[in-house]
């Protein structure tokens, strides 16, 4: 099959790591880059050998790109991702899908409208030990998934928030630690649970001065399946600790999953520490397991480069989905239910209901 012809819209941090990812694809190559500055769109360019453009339609009209993976900060997210729909172009986005929900409506609209094809990067679904308790959850294992619990305590120093002038601010990053730093785990909690029905919480800046915005929050979520779950996030603990997302069932079983440990991942200036693994199992006749999934994982860790390796697997797998004609895995609709999520966080803050 004729390979997906991207363009990258950005050439930041992470536009390395997909350049990567959509080489080790199998079923994609990079063809040409666009971004606001030509210098800069111009020196990745020529690194990876691709043409640089002046916009989204001269890549589509010179370079025949099908499709783009928008890697600018989230909030030009919305904009871009529906220039790229009206240019004729599928649409792959960097997390969080959009800054608000009506922001998530006009891109699926347009996306729609269009006939293309519309994704958010999730790669973390691509986790070995994600992708076992997705299992489990279908097989029926935990009977209804009825309560969960998201903890994400991690560190983001002074120096972070400096790094890009959008950080910490409510009119550049529309939000914190909820914004930028959980919707992984996020993401994870609304495949397991399915959609949030009503949401409880609060947040606040704990040690952060020099930010305007969030640097912890604390939630309670009813679904819409009937079940619960509370949700701990945190940017103001040091050195950084670890993020779990735990599924409990009707049935009085649990599993769950450490998506990440040591300290957090920042594109461009740190590597991931630990692999990710099984911590809770407590499925009848596979609890034993858990000492032998955590050391295939850790032997399978050893062979990749985690910082790209799951981005190309969920690129393949949106490439796979656009020549077959089905929505992606990680559909605009999924995004859309994180930035639902904590849209209603700051709301239910805000409002005190």
């Amino acid at each position: 099959m004729e390979k997906l012809k991207f363009g990258l819209v950005g050439y930041g941090k992470v536009a390395e790591l997909h350049a990567r990812a959509i080489a080790a694809s199998g079923n994609s190559e990079l063809v040409a880059v666009w971004g606001r500055d030509l210098e800069k769109r111009e020196a990745f360019a020529s690194k990876h050998s691709i043409k640089a453009r002046s916009s989204i339609a001269e890549m589509v009209d010179k370079d025949k790109v099908e499709a783009v993976l928008v890697v600018t900060p989230h909030p030009t997210h919305k904009a871009l991702a529906v220039e790229a729909a009206q240019a004729g172009c599928h649409v792959l986005v960097e997390k969080p899908m959009a800054m608000t929900v009506e922001e998530c409506d006009a891109m699926i609209a347009a996306s729609r409208n269009a006939g293309k094809r519309l994704g958010v990067i999730s790669q973390r679904r691509w986790y070995p030990s994600a992708q076992r308790i997705r299992k489990a959850i279908d097989a029926g294992l935990l009977g209804k998934p009825a309560l969960a619990q998201v903890t994400m305590l991690g560190w983001r120093d002074e120096a972070y928030y400096k790094s890009d002038p959008w950080r910490g601010t409510w009119a550049m990053e529309g939000g914190g630690v909820l914004v930028n730093q959980a919707p992984h785990q996020l993401d994870l909690l609304a495949w397991f649970m399915g959609p949030a029905k009503e949401i409880k919480a609060v947040w606040d800046n704990i040690n952060h001065p020099y930010i305007e915005v969030d640097d912890s929050a604390v939630a309670a979520i009813r679904f819409a399946n009937g079940g619960m779950g509370s949700v701990l996030v945190s940017n103001s603990q040091k050195p950084g600790i670890y993020a779990k997302v735990h599924i409990h069932g009707s049935s009085g079983v649990s599993a769950g999953v450490q998506t990440d440990g040591g300290a957090m991942f920042i594109a461009g200036m740190s590597g991931v520490l630990e692999p990710p693994y099984n911590d809770l199992w407590t499925i009848p006749g596979e609890e034993s397991q858990l000492p032998v999934w955590r050391a295939d994982d850790e032997a399978f860790f050893s062979t990749i480069d985690p910082t790209w390796y799951f981005f190309s697997l969920q690129i393949a797998e949106f490439c796979e989905s656009v020549r077959a004609g089905r929505t992606p895995s990680v559909s605009g609709e999924d995004g859309r239910e994180v930035v639902r999520i904590f849209e209603g966080i700051y709301r239910s803050d805000r409002r005190g209901e």
